[in-house]
């Protein structure tokens, strides 16, 4: 997945840019999303997935384990968590075997989805105010 996204352009993936924010700061603000009245534009994840983490400690980057393990060091390279990868077969009721582009068009489609949705409910004023938003948000 964080290859997929890489190779379409965004600085990070998905999953290493919820490793450096922190698994319990994503975990909030999924679990705030998911309450507000968005209706089911914020749905089809599983926040306990996020939340089942915070609780054994897996915060990413800050506490050394999320869904990379990383070492002390600077020069240490991340590693996909083995511990991690095992928990999240639990999450996982079947593989889709998607290609790099279906999981690209899968995830800018929500990003595309939401930026006109954002111009149809006036939250945003026109797409340019949509474009930056996403360049200082996501630094695409």
């Amino acid at each position: 997945l964080d290859r997929a996204l890489k190779d379409f352009g965004m600085p990070v993936g998905p999953v290493t840019l919820a490793d450096e924010v922190g698994m319990d700061v994503v975990t909030h603000v999924s679990s705030f999303l998911s309450k507000a009245d968005l209706g089911v534009r914020m749905e089809g994840g599983d926040v306990s997935l996020m939340a089942k983490m915070v609780e054994k400690g897996w915060l990413g980057k800050k506490s050394g384990q999320g869904f990379y393990t990383y070492g002390k060091g600077k020069k240490d390279k991340k590693t996909i968590s083995p511990e991690v990868q095992a928990y999240i077969k639990e999450f996982t009721t079947r593989d889709l075997n998607l290609s790099e582009q279906e999981m690209q068009d899968r995830i800018i489609g929500r990003f595309i989805n939401e930026a006109a949705k954002c111009l149809e409910d006036e939250i945003i004023e026109n797409p340019v105010v949509g474009d930056i938003g996403l360049v200082f948000g996501t630094g695409f």
